[in-house]
């Protein structure tokens, strides 16, 4: 061959760090090791026997590359005959398991290439798949005696993956969803987060619960240096309500719901870039039977036998017209207000309704509101709701803060 080709991959250097050799002076050595350490121009000045450096060195090998990071690779073809070659292609393609990528930044021939003289490339691309990696380079020209040429090289390289995410859905007594995501660095050095986000699918808006507001500024719960050591998890949590358009609807809904999706950016060793978005996050929709019944609001601390209000919402979460009767039953704390066994007339599938009701509680501490009956005339069918919430009853000589 008249060319020689000649691949490496560019990744930024890494401090140099020292293996630290002392004695004490009463050992044989004396104060040699301590000299030489001080003499050392890689150590730090006043910190010799500590794993510090402030030197640079190169990449000395490969390397490992994880997904979501930029592979970047240099590319050489150098004439190291004595003639003059023409019309030299240079190509290369990355081959994954599901899809073969061209990386190269021009496709077009070099007229002639002069000995002793090279052609350079610098290739990026976006690692989107773990597995195998396979760089095929190309090379063909045209000797002077019209002769043509090619060859290629094969580099295989394994993408690792850098973060495991789990996540967690809990579902409100009202329509929001809670989203704890547990992100683990599976990689053996440590990570600067510098951004964990969910993106909403359309039905949802987001509100992130991993900052607290101190003098008037918003600090994360992880501190100022959102750094994560080497198999480290961290917990991140997300309250996604439901948008005014679909708020109606939200409770009626069943089956498996898209949330949305993470997105994650990290930077390692001297700043290289990482980024992460995971696929549509799904989870199943709670049931709530044929008559979903939720309290839109109620007070936490009440007086003892003194009247208070609180509003429940009811939802026909099947798909037939109901004709309701609201029945209130007593228990040995709680004893409601009003008329029971009214009715609240026909509600229609999806449809839901706001009823104001009020109680008192004769008995003091954490009492539970119980006893709320609603009957459907059309089947002659009672659902029952106990346990609805809870409110704390202090006596009335004790001031509400």
């Amino acid at each position: 061959y008249f060319l020689i080709f000649a691949v490496m991959r560019l990744t930024k250097p890494t401090l140099f760090t020292n293996i630290p050799v002392t004695c004490e002076e009463r050992d044989l050595p004396g104060n040699l090791f301590n000299q030489l350490m001080k003499d050392d121009p890689s150590t730090v000045k006043g910190a010799e026997t500590l794993m510090l450096g402030e030197m640079l060195t190169l990449p000395q090998n490969f390397g490992n590359i994880f997904l979501g990071e930029t592979f970047s690779s240099y590319i050489s073809v150098h004439n190291d005959s004595n003639q003059v070659v023409k019309d030299i292609l240079v190509k290369a393609d990355l081959q994954t398991s599901s899809q073969r990528l061209n990386l190269s930044a021009s496709s077009a021939a070099v007229a002639e290439l002069k000995p002793d003289c090279c052609i350079d490339d610098v290739i990026h691309h976006e690692v989107k798949e773990i597995g195998t990696h396979i760089l095929v380079c190309a090379v063909s020209y045209t000797t002077q005696t019209g002769e043509k040429m090619y060859f290629r090289k094969f580099f295989k390289f394994q993408v690792l993956k850098p973060l495991d995410v789990k996540t967690k859905f809990y579902n409100a007594e009202t329509d929001e969803v809670f989203l704890e995501a547990q992100i683990q660095n599976i990689t053996t050095s440590p990570m600067f987060m510098e951004k964990v986000s969910l993106e909403p699918s359309m039905m949802y808006n987001v509100a992130e619960l991993n900052t607290v507001d101190t003098v008037g500024e918003s600090e994360s719960t992880f501190g100022s240096r959102t750094y994560l050591q080497p198999m480290d998890t961290r917990q991140y949590l997300y309250c996604l309500k439901p948008k005014q358009e679909f708020a109606e609807k939200a409770g009626v809904i069943k089956g498996v719901t898209v949330i949305g999706k993470l997105d994650i950016v990290w930077k390692t060793n001297l700043g290289e870039r990482g980024r992460l978005q995971t696929s549509q996050l799904q989870r199943m929709a709670p049931g709530y039977g044929d008559v979903r019944l939720s309290l839109e609001t109620i007070p936490d601390t009440v007086n003892l036998e003194e009247p208070f209000d609180i509003t429940c919402k009811i939802t026909n979460c099947s798909e037939r017209t109901m004709d309701l009767v609201l029945e209130m039953c007593n228990t040995n704390s709680i004893h409601w207000c009003g008329v029971s066994g009214r009715q609240l007339g026909k509600l229609h599938p999806s449809s839901s309704l706001h009823l104001a009701l009020t109680l008192l509680s004769s008995v003091q501490g954490l009492q539970s509101v119980s006893g709320l009956r609603l009957t459907d005339t059309f089947l002659k069918r009672t659902y029952e709701y106990d346990d609805i919430a809870q409110v704390c009853v202090v006596s009335s000589e004790v001031k509400q803060s």
